[in-house]
């Protein structure tokens, strides 16, 4: 790793982080070098993520943080200002459009949509409010950008992500505030390993063009590029990382 993707002397703060792809962000912000602020609704998983990171050297903390709480938000955000920020809590709900509930849809909406837009709203004052600049990403999917079926919420959400991010990014350029969407394709992790090893899963993965799941390490490039010196003149993008499947034919 170069310098210019070094994070020495930068904070960050990343939503949803006491597993999965949060908590291999919080290890890849760690070993380039930023303090990190892990912030997640599960506690006890969140302590075992800081601990592990903790451990092998990284410097983090563990706050309990739920986006879908405006209190939450703002007492994660509202006391000190991140230099980088990494909206990754998000859920999905699995269901057709005609049967899913508005009770489910609000869920889905709220956590991945509002929730980003509150803490981006909260963590991008603080920045200001300190006259500091800051790269905010939020992770959207390429769900966002195209459409599979009976996830009608989690698309619209994601869609919603990465218009917000436009949106975002030029009301606080004149901030020195970039803010990215990365949009990752299908990665595998522990929830989804045994789907994608069923006939099912595996007929989706033939349809990637590199006929294989990503890898969460996958990610680490993009995300330290976007959090970085190195995309010091990026904002307002998208970011995609799917292995080719956004440009497999129809």
């Amino acid at each position: 790793m170069g310098d210019i993707f070094s994070l020495a002397g930068k904070s960050a703060l990343i939503t949803g982080a006491s597993s999965g792809l949060g908590r291999h962000f919080a290890e890849v912000l760690a070993k380039a070098g930023a303090s990190v602020t892990m912030g997640a609704r599960r506690e006890a998983l969140l302590g075992e993520a800081a601990t592990a990171i903790r451990q092998a050297g990284g410097r983090v903390e563990a706050i309990r943080l739920d986006v879908t709480d405006a209190a939450s938000v703002a007492e994660a955000c509202g006391g000190r200002a991140y230099d980088i920020v990494i909206n990754n809590a998000g859920l999905s709900h699995d269901g057709k459009a005609l049967t899913t509930s508005a009770e489910d849809w609000s869920r889905v909406i709220d956590t991945d949509l509002t929730g980003v837009f509150r803490v981006a709203q909260a963590s991008a004052a603080r920045m200001v409010a300190e006259g500091r600049g800051g790269s905010i990403i939020n992770i959207a999917s390429i769900l966002g950008l195209r459409v599979a079926g009976n996830v009608a919420a989690y698309a619209t959400a994601k869609a919603g992500v990465v218009q917000l991010t436009r949106a975002l990014a030029f009301e606080w350029a004149r901030h020195r505030i970039r803010v990215n969407a990365l949009c990752p394709g299908y990665i595998e992790t522990d929830l989804n390993r045994d789907f994608f090893a069923s006939p099912a899963g595996q007929a989706l993965v033939a349809r990637i063009p590199q006929r294989r799941l990503g890898r969460m390490s996958d990610l680490d490039g993009p995300l330290l590029l976007l959090a970085s010196e190195a995309g010091a003149f990026m904002t307002g993008t998208e970011l995609v990382a799917d292995g080719g499947h956004l440009v497999s034919s129809l």
